[in-house]
């Protein structure tokens, strides 16, 4: 039994467990302070916590609209790109193909010159040898006319047998002109 007294005995002075008088205080003033704080302050914790959760939706909802736009923008950036880049290589090639045809119309005009030149050439050297001809031929006229009569002792004057004369000379020269070059 003494044990148990002794036990009872050391209940009733437990320090942690307050007295009932202080208990009951403790809980008035518990419920005074949460009343107070559930009536005062906590509307204006929740206003708060509220304007913070929608400024952050918000903000988030705006950087996701602002993020999509920038996307729109920088796909039209690319497409405008692409197209100018596009357009870029297109109007080389058809710069290219001008300046490939522009060439081949120079070298035309000037082929079709070159030919002209040469044929006005070919015609002035036709015209200076038979004109060398004439003359060469008309020189050795009159001096195988004048050979052939210090030759014959007789003058050749007649213009017609002295032009058949030369003639006959000159036809003879010219064959056998033909026959050496026909033989090479």
């Amino acid at each position: 039994m003494n044990a148990q007294v002794l036990l009872a005995a050391t209940e009733a002075e437990n320090p942690l467990i307050p007295p009932i008088p202080e208990l009951i205080i403790g809980l008035i003033a518990f419920a005074i302070v949460f009343g107070f704080l559930a009536k005062k302050l906590l509307p204006n914790i929740n206003k708060v916590l509220e304007q913070r959760r929608e400024a952050i939706e918000g903000g988030i909802e705006k950087a996701e609209a602002l993020q999509a736009e920038a996307q729109r923008t920088l796909e039209e950036y690319k497409a405008q790109r692409a197209n100018a880049l596009h357009e870029v290589a297109r109007l080389r090639q058809e710069a290219q193909e001008q300046g490939a045809a522009l060439i081949a119309e120079m070298r035309a005009e000037g082929q079709r010159q070159r030919e002209e030149i040469i044929a006005a050439g070919h015609a002035q050297i036709e015209a200076d040898r038979k004109a060398a001809a004439r003359a060469l031929r008309q020189d050795v006229g009159r001096l195988a006319t004048e050979l052939a009569g210090k030759i014959v002792g007789e003058s050749l004057e007649d213009v017609a047998r002295q032009s058949r004369v030369v003639d006959r000379f000159l036809d003879g020269l010219d064959d056998t002109a033909a026959k050496a070059e026909a033989s090479r």
